[in-house]
């Protein structure tokens, strides 16, 4: 390529047009430019995978790391509202500038290898955080774990959060295919931690048979508690009196003890004490994991996009208390269980408003309403306990309208693709959504 792009936004849009699949399951072209670039780390590597759960785990072990003064590389994606949010060393997210070089450089060395959207800003990010000085890399895995571009990267502990139905295309229709898949990312000798509490055979046996180090939930480390405060128990070590995490929803236990089963098999190379675990767990942010915005009425962020983080958004719901009505702003993939999210939604949202996304795979609003139709959401017409459905051309649309509507009492949900939640909190940041 002669001219490179000058700035990160022509590079991405560049790269989106580079390779003929948006998906393309292996690691033979990645390895290859991979061990072109040089890329290696002296530091440990911790790589999460798992259907639901990744982001948050991350979350929480940058966050206990940083307060025990690490310099750490957090890798996640999808990306939310700037690409830039995708690498974040000590917290902060890359920059437009340091991003170009990486990704100039990843291009000086692929030749003729083609690699997808996904595979080269990996590879650009990896080589971001191999230069910087780290005394800690989390790669967040995108899709899966065997064929994942992150699992070039031999990881010196590798945790899978959970394992449910989700990417069937590419990764079986079977939780024991998908736990296969995502076992993928484990190495021999090295800490394997399953934070699923009922995990797949195939996960367990795969670990078995390659000689990993497997911590189950439930065997090698668990939790206890009561509403003030909970317990980590683990092999070794238990860290007791823990505040709750400040991600809030059912499941959060189950992350935060993956992740400090993470910490306890890393202990002699990154030690981390009880008062840095206590203020890391209290202290992390992410958003758009059932994140609950202040003001009113109730606005919940949440990206649940599959049937089980369906399950556990309705179940965060009805842990809220009351409220009136639940208004819900969903838009989704047309390759998501459509079917499977709005089986777990429709006995607690009362007004529906469908949305369109900016993606050629996504599910018009049309076809989201006939699934809600096929799922026995019927409209009323009787004023005072009426059900409506309505579509948008855009998520902030939908926002607006449900917001004009919904009263202080009431709440708002926004839940679905990553690109619902992003369209709502792009449209507040530029001023055309208030609340």
């Amino acid at each position: 390529m002669q001219n490179l792009p000058a700035t990160l936004t022509e590079w991405l849009s560049l790269l989106e047009t580079m390779h003929p699949k948006a998906i393309d399951m292996g690691l033979d072209r990645v390895r290859q430019v991979k061990d072109r670039l040089g890329i290696r780390f002296d530091c440990p590597v911790i790589i999460v995978g798992g259907t639901n759960g990744k982001g948050s785990t991350c979350a929480m072990l940058e966050s206990m790391l940083m307060h025990a003064g690490y310099r750490v590389g957090l890798y996640t994606s999808p990306h939310l509202l700037d690409f830039n949010e995708r690498a974040r060393v000590n917290g902060e997210p890359a920059s437009d500038q340091a991003l170009v070089e990486q990704f100039a450089a990843v291009e000086a060395q692929r030749g003729d290898v083609s690699l997808t959207y996904f595979e080269f800003t990996t590879l650009a990010i990896l080589r971001l955080f191999a230069e910087a000085q780290l005394d800690a890399v989390i790669l967040e895995v995108g899709l899966g774990g065997r064929l994942d571009a992150v699992n070039v990267v031999d990881a010196d502990v590798a945790i899978v959060t959970s394992v449910d139905i989700d990417h069937t295309e590419y990764l079986g229709n079977t939780r024991e295919e998908i736990g296969f898949e995502k076992a993928g990312i484990f190495r021999p000798g090295r800490a394997a931690i399953c934070g699923d509490p009922v995990p797949p055979a195939s996960l367990v046996d795969h670990a078995n048979a390659i000689g990993a180090d497997l911590w189950l939930f439930g065997r090698d480390f668990n939790y206890s508690g009561d509403k003030q405060q909970w317990n980590f128990g683990g092999r070794t070590q238990r860290r007791n009196s823990l505040g709750y995490p400040a991600l809030r929803g059912a499941n959060q236990l189950l992350n935060a003890s993956a992740a400090l089963a993470a910490l306890e098999a890393l202990r002699d190379r990154l030690p981390v004490g009880a008062q840095e675990v206590r203020n890391g767990l209290v202290m992390v942010e992410l958003p758009g994991r059932f994140q609950v915005l202040p003001g009113r009425p109730s606005v919940i962020l949440d990206v649940a996009h599959n049937p089980h983080a369906a399950a556990t958004l309705a179940q965060n719901l009805n842990n809220m208390g009351f409220h009136p009505y639940t208004y819900a702003v969903f838009g989704a993939m047309q390759d998501k269980d459509i079917a499977g999210v709005v089986a777990q939604l429709k006995d607690i949202v009362d007004h529906w408003y469908l949305t369109d996304l900016p993606l050629p795979r996504a599910a018009t609003a049309e076809q989201l309403k006939q699934a809600l139709l096929d799922a026995g959401i019927v409209p009323s017409a009787t004023p005072g306990s009426e059900r409506t459905i309505e579509t948008f051309d855009s998520p902030a649309a939908a926002f607006a309208s449900a917001r004009s509507r919904a009263g202080e009492n009431d709440r708002i949900a926004v839940f679905g693709s990553f690109l619902t939640v992003a369209g709502v909190m792009e449209a507040k940041r530029s001023g055309k959504l208030s609340w």
